[in-house]
């Protein structure tokens, strides 16, 4: 993990703030992204349910934005035809929507809003800022490098550690491009003063979309956060 994080530590969960403008973000107070990743086994309803309440306690406002696009293509990658690896998708999508619509209630906190990734892709500033992201893979060195690294540890996952192919780290590529606008202004996608996107590892486009002075990078009222359970509150579950 980058040494540049900065740990704040608030009741069960605690936050490493990637930057000091990342920092000062969270300070404010106004949202908290999380973002749920389908076949993710990090994300179970205790988790995301644990997320809501905890976020709930520092932010103003919260949202979950589900993936729901490209999803068939990890499925792709661990072998499946291609009509198989739709359904398993739609399967797994179908079961992620579910569990990010119950853990607001079931955490106690109304109001927090869910999303599909999809509901946005029809919308001016998600077109705008996904396109910035394609461009940023064609003319942006450092970004794409970034970018390749991500899907080849999301692939490699799935594929037991072998090289994925060309094809696959394509598909890889897509998925992630098809996440990143709320990575670079979640603001202006839901309408809030500034967001944190959170995560409960840092990420290799962490450093290019937060760290560096040119090229794409997150506006001024996007932060990013590792957020992961203290070593107490998971001796307190385990017990």
């Amino acid at each position: 993990m980058s040494e540049t994080l900065l740990s704040t530590t608030i009741d069960e969960f605690q936050a490493f703030p990637y930057s000091e403008q990342c920092r000062r973000v969270f300070a404010r107070g106004d949202h908290l992204l999380i973002g749920v990743s389908p076949g993710n086994s990090y994300f179970s309803a205790r988790r995301i349910t644990q997320l809501v309440h905890w976020g709930k306690e520092f932010f103003d406002s919260v949202d979950i934005v589900h993936a729901d696009l490209h999803v068939d293509a990890q499925f792709g990658a661990q072998g499946y035809p291609p009509d198989a690896a739709a359904r398993r998708a739609a399967k797994e999508v179908k079961a992620t929507r579910r569990l990010a619509g119950r853990c607001p209630a079931d955490a106690g906190r109304p109001g927090v809003r869910t999303h599909a990734l999809s509901d946005f892709t029809g919308g001016e500033t998600y077109r705008r800022l996904h396109a910035e992201v394609l461009a940023a893979l064609a003319d942006d060195r450092p970004f794409r490098e970034a970018a390749e690294r991500m899907a080849l540890g999301f692939l490699r996952a799935r594929l037991d550690g072998a090289a994925p192919t060309a094809d696959q780290l394509a598909a890889g590529l897509r998925y992630i491009a098809a996440e990143l606008p709320f990575f670079l202004d979640t603001p202006a996608l839901l309408g809030v003063p500034s967001s944190v996107a959170c995560y409960h590892v840092e990420l290799p486009l962490t450093p290019v979309l937060f760290g560096r002075s040119d090229g794409l990078r997150a506006a001024p009222g996007q932060a990013y956060a590792v957020v992961r359970p203290t070593d107490a509150a998971a001796d307190r579950r385990a017990a």
